[in-house]
């Protein structure tokens, strides 16, 4: 059995970390509320998707 031997270099998969980033900043923002869910306009604070659509029509006017 061949193993191979351990790298030195490290992999990083930039859109899982983003998945990792944004799933606890959603978990931060469901601890800290009073209500038993976050409304859909809460998570998209959270997850900043205004400013990412702002910036994306302002991007496609351009």
């Amino acid at each position: 059995m061949h193993v191979a031997p351990p790298s030195t270099a490290t992999v990083q998969d930039h859109v899982a970390l983003a998945e990792i980033e944004l799933c606890g900043e959603l978990m931060i923002a469901a601890s800290a509320a009073d209500e038993d869910r976050l409304s859909p306009d809460r998570i998209d604070e959270v997850l900043k998707v205004a400013a990412e659509r702002s910036a994306a029509a302002t991007s496609a006017k351009e």
